[in-house]
C-alpha cells in the first residue's frame, strides 16, 4: 500500500511516524505531504523571514524523507494562514493522486492550530474526490478512495482513540528521525523548556500503557463513506 502522512506543517508526521515505520517493514511505500511551508514555528527566531524559515522547514523534511525511502510534497501555503480555497483542493487532489494514496494519516478535527482542523477538512473533503474523474488534475484519478486515519493532537483534547499501534520496536528510529527537525526541536526547548524527543516519547507511553506495550500510537478513523475499510489496514 501506499502510506501518505497529510499534514499542515513539518514535523506533524511525528504522530504517526512509527506507525509509517512499521507498514513499511511489511512493504509498504511512504509518502510525506505539508500542505503549508513551516515559516511560522521558529519560536526560538522570531525575527527570522519567512523565505529563509520556509527554506529550513523544507530542507528538514526532506532530509527526513530521505532518510526512510520516502517522497515529499509541500503545496507551501502560508504557515497560519491556510485556508480551503479551489486552488488548494486541487493541489492536494493532486498530491494524493501522485502519491496514489490508499492510506492517508491527518489531522484530528479539534485541534489546538486552525491550520491543523484546516487541513482535516481539507483531506475529508479531498479524498472523496481523488476518484471523480470529472475533477481533473495532473495526476489521473485513483480506482477508489485511500483509508484515512487522524492522529492524536498535542494535549488530546477530545481524542478517545479506537485504534492503537505498538511501536516499541519502532520508538528508537523515530526518536532518532524526530532531531531531522533540529529548528523545531529548539522551538521545543524554547517554549517548553523540554525537545521533540520528550513529547514523542511522553505520548507513546501513555498510548502504550493504554495498550499494554512499552511505546504505542493511537489513531481515530475518519468517519466518511469511503474513507472506511472493511478489512485490516493498521498493523
Amino acid at each position: 500500500m501506499n502510506v501518505v502522512s497529510v499534514m499542515a506543517h513539518q514535523d506533524d508526521e511525528l504522530m504517526c511516524l512509527g506507525t509509517m515505520l512499521k507498514m513499511q517493514e511489511r512493504g509498504d511505500s511512504l509518502h510525506f505531504v505539508c500542505l503549508t511551508d513551516g515559516c511560522g514555528g521558529m519560536v526560538q527566531w522570531p525575527d527570522m523571514n519567512r523565505e529563509e524559515a520556509a527554506a529550513i522547514r523544507c530542507r528538514e523534511m526532506s532530509a527526513l524523507a530521505e532518510a526512510v525511502g520516502a517522497t515529499y510534497q509541500c503545496l507551501g501555503e502560508q504557515d497560519e494562514y491556510l485556508y480551503d480555497t479551489p486552488e488548494v483542493r486541487l493541489n492536494l487532489i493532486n498530491a494524493l493522486r501522485i502519491c496514489k494514496a490508499d492510506v492517508v494519516f491527518t489531522h484530528f478535527n479539534p485541534d489546538y492550530n486552525v491550520d491543523h482542523t484546516t487541513t482535516n477538512v481539507l483531506v475529508r473533503q479531498c479524498a472523496m474526490h481523488t476518484p471523480f474523474p470529472m475533477t481533473h488534475t495532473d495526476a489521473p484519478p485513483l480506482t477508489v478512495c485511500p483509508a484515512v486515519f487522524l492522529v492524536e493532537p498535542l494535549g488530546a483534547f477530545e481524542f478517545e482513540p479506537s485504534h492503537w499501534v505498538d511501536i516499541t520496536a519502532q520508538m528508537d528510529r523515530k526518536a532518532e528521525l524526530s532531531l531531522y527537525h533540529q529548528s523545531q526541536d529548539g522551538a521545543f526547548r524554547a517554549a517548553f523548556g523540554t525537545g521533540l524527543d520528550h513529547w514523542i516519547r511522553k505520548t507513546s507511553v501513555n498510548r502504550g500503557e493504554q495498550s499494554g506495550v512499552a511505546y504505542a500510537e493511537a489513531f481515530r478513523p475518519m468517519l466518511s463513506r469511503g474513507l472506511i475499510k472493511p478489512y485490516p489496514i493498521l498493523p
